[in-house]
């Protein structure tokens, strides 16, 4: 019987599979990429910076990631792509050992009013099996616990085609929808003072709804129903005149020989309006339903979403309602706790899963939290979660800012959660401009030098050493270190506020200083954004520019979305003699070939669908004839073809002269976005470039007192300088700025600080300081001033 040999020494020479250790991009050219190459190392940490708007996304996302996943969907049937998004191959001569890749970006997640934390995770779908198989009284299958499943019954005969008689059947399905708010928690109760101006008729525009406005086809289906006079005044109604307005049942009938479906107003605005999220909504239509609808908790399920079957049975005394609504960290405390061999396995994975929240900082979360409301940070770390126990290795993990909305304090935990993904054998590539993440980089990639057209460049390739020695703006300004002032503004004023109790408020009384910079501080979960942006008085005249992001197509642009181009189109129509609509692109101006795109889109299936330049009009998305049209010597074309700084000189003088615009652009180039063309497409902007953007519209708005919610997101070191000098603007103006920031150049350019916390969720929500920067360096009383002592060195 012969017995295995042991293999002898294997040879000491490199085995060939260990050669492709680097990624590999030459002649990148996609956005304003130009042409450049990289190579990165595999199993790595690589961080990629460079100014907003420098090409990091588009090197990173657009090109490394974006042809990961298109080779991954390609090995799937023409069937089952033919249902995935379908994208194009990025503009890139070699793109060589890529591996599959997995993206954790800043998208806010879905604001869908039935999305919560726990829908978003698998969280809430292990409760839910845990409380069907452990509740009592037992109430049925998972979706028995599920708010977004109703509960259906149905009786009757069916027809089977197989034996062709009829039989009676019954179906029962239980979900655990509450009935009466639809899974929504709150139900919404509409003022029918702010839907008209009583004193008018409908045919005097007595509407005040957005989209109810003009002649359209909303206002003709009231004015010519026939259920009242058009022209008297509503508040002149009969009983039911006004029923019939505001409540009357849905009926068919035929306006100008379209049949439509009338309706009284309060029903037509629940289905198309109040059934949105307001975190989805765009903004004009987000202020009337804050203005006309007061949403209230569900007196029926108490805000809980759940019927009350699914609210009934408990596991050791706690629902599945009890469970949403507690903190994460408490909850994965309460699930240790249940000890039942016959759901162990499940017990397991959903203590995982909890004490992931915990372990990435947010623990203080509840999984009833709506998804809508999470920050962009926020968002970014609950998708982590499901990473941060895979078994996956030699897989590229790409982050987009992953410390955005993050205190100093938890910057050190996020490093070493990236660390640890990389120590696993995958690839981690960060897009980042905080110093600490920079710090830990393996490998170092700075585009620029500029944004825009000037940037798109590599600038330095290497380790953060070499980076910090180097000559590039990344390398000059990364020890950076604010001073605290030595001398701070003194307050006009003061915005009290009382009682607050909004979220883990505990009825907190502050006054914040008016005619100041103002910078409210503290970790993630601390209360900070609930102080502000909840307990506010509404008739403080505040200008509010929070974190929700910029919507728009590839039609929108700078011009449309800051309202530049109305002066403009003005501007031309007076010059020419001819309507304004001409000189939209989106309007009576457009292209008829390409319909105002400028681009020929074909849909080829399951294949990336191709965009090809219209040759009517060469890509500029006019018609010819008006083309002909010119204001300054210049076509409306070439004017939407400026960057912004020669945009501002060509309307500030001389025949092209239009002080609306002139007003508009400078408010651009004050939030440092002197380089961007009037007419690039929304979709093409960067995350920092997106948030100057709407700052630069909000500063035109009337109000004395403007709250910024973390201003720095995506800006680049050299360019956090700009911003506290357009702060110091805004307040010299005598305006009186507040700002939630946990950047510390911020903080110690601050007249006055206060500091939440002490730590998150239940255990913060107090005040913790209030003072100067330097009293706050001096004492260190808090983790912010802890850090920010460090930082500047005091």
């Amino acid at each position: 019987m012969s017995t295995a040999r042991k293999a002898g020494p294997q040879s000491s020479a490199p085995h060939i599979a260990d050669s492709h250790d680097l990624i590999r991009v030459h002649g990148a050219r996609e956005n304003n990429l130009k042409d450049i190459s990289v190579e990165l190392p595999k199993r790595r940490l690589t961080v990629f910076t460079g100014v907003s708007g420098s090409g990091k996304s588009s090197l990173v996302f657009d090109t490394i990631a974006a042809e990961s996943q298109r080779l991954i969907n390609e090995t799937y049937s023409a069937f089952v792509q033919g249902f995935m998004p379908a994208s194009a191959r990025p503009e890139v001569d070699v793109l060589d050992g890529l591996t599959t890749a997995i993206v954790v970006d800043q998208q806010r997640m879905g604001a869908d009013p039935r999305s919560t934390v726990g829908t978003a995770t698998d969280a809430n779908a292990m409760l839910r099996i845990l409380f069907s198989r452990l509740g009592s009284p037992h109430v049925g299958p998972p979706g028995a616990f599920a708010f977004n499943v109703p509960s259906v019954s149905a009786a009757g005969a069916i027809k089977v085609g197989k034996a062709g008689k009829a039989q009676k059947v019954t179906f029962n399905k239980v979900g655990g929808m509450c009935p009466v708010c639809e899974g929504r928690g709150s139900v919404a109760d509409l003022d029918p003072a702010a839907l008209y101006d009583a004193t008018k008729s409908i045919n005097e525009g007595a509407f005040t709804i957005p989209g109810y406005t003009g002649g359209g086809w909303n206002t003709r289906l009231y004015a010519e129903s026939g259920f009242f006079d058009p022209d008297k005044p509503i508040r002149d109604f009969s009983e039911r005149e006004r029923h019939d307005l505001l409540h009357h049942e849905p009926v068919r009938m035929k306006i100008a020989g379209i049949n439509m479906t009338y309706e009284g107003l309060i029903p037509r605005i629940r289905k198309s309006m109040l059934s949105k999220d307001k975190e989805g909504m765009q903004p004009h239509v987000r202020a009337f339903v804050e203005r006309a609808v007061a949403f209230t908790p569900c007196q029926d399920c108490g805000g809980t979403r759940l019927a009350e079957h699914a609210r009934a049975s408990k596991i050791a005394g706690i629902s599945i309602a009890d469970a949403c609504r507690m903190e994460i960290r408490d909850l994965a405390a309460w699930v240790r706790g249940l000890a039942e061999p016959s759901v162990a396995p499940l017990l397991t994975a959903l203590t995982q899963s909890l004490e992931s929240f915990t372990e990435i900082g947010l623990g203080y979360l509840s999984l009833d939290r709506p998804a809508g409301t999470l920050s962009g940070g926020e968002a970014q770390r609950v998708k982590m979660i499901r990473h941060l126990g895979s078994s996956l290795t030699d897989t590229t993990y790409v982050f987009d800012e992953p410390t955005t909305g993050l205190h100093p304090h938890d910057i050190q935990r996020m490093n070493r959660l990236l660390l640890r993904l990389r120590d696993k054998g995958n690839t981690v590539l960060v897009v980042e401009h905080k110093p600490e993440v920079i710090a830990i980089a393996d490998h170092v990639v700075d585009l620029g030098p500029g944004a825009g057209t000037a940037g798109g460049t590599v600038c330095f390739e290497g380790t953060v050493d070499g980076l910090r020695a180097g000559a590039t703006l990344t390398g000059r300004h990364l020890d950076d270190r604010a001073r605290v002032k030595d001398a701070v503004r003194t307050p006009s004023g003061a915005l009290e506020i009382r009682g607050a109790t909004t979220h883990n408020l505990r009825e907190v009384d502050v006054d914040i200083p008016l005619g100041v910079l103002t910078v409210v501080t503290g970790v993630a979960g601390s209360g900070k954004s609930s102080l502000l942006h909840g307990s506010l008085p509404e008739d403080a005249g505040v200008v509010l520019v929070d974190q929700a992001p910029i919507r728009g197509s590839r039609r929108s642009n700078p011009a449309t979305y800051t309202g530049l181009l109305d002066p403009i189109r003005k501007a031309f129509a007076k010059a020419n003699d001819v309507k304004p609509a001409l000189f939209s692109a989106n309007s009576e101006g457009a292209c008829p070939t390409c319909k105002g795109a400028g681009v020929i889109y074909t849909d080829l299936a399951m294949m990336a669908g191709t965009a090809t330049t219209c040759e009517d009009c060469e890509g500029r998305r006019f018609d010819g004839a008006v083309l002909e049209y010119r204001l300054g010597g210049r076509d409306i074309s070439e004017v939407l073809a400026m960057p912004v700084a020669e945009a501002a000189e060509f309307f500030a003088g001389g025949e092209a002269r239009t002080p609306a615009a002139l007003r508009i652009l400078e408010r651009l180039a004050d939030v440092g976005l002197g380089y961007l063309t009037l007419g690039q497409p929304l979709t093409t902007l960067s995350g920092g470039e997106r948030q100057r953007l709407k700052l630069a519209t909000h500063m035109g708005e009337k109000g004395g007192t403007y709250v910024l919610d973390e201003p720095t997101a995506g800006l680049h070191l050299a360019d956090v300088e700009q911003l506290l000098g357009l702060l110091d603007r805004l307040v010299d103006a005598g305006k009186s700025v507040i700002v939630i920031e946990h950047h510390q150049a911020v903080m110690a350019h601050a007249d006055w600080i206060i500091d939440l916390g002490p730590g998150a969720g239940h255990e913060g929500g107090r005040v913790v300081f209030e003072g100067t920067p330097a009293e706050l360096v001096a004492t260190r009383p808090t983790l912010t001033g802890q850090h920010l002592a460090e930082y500047v060195g005091g």
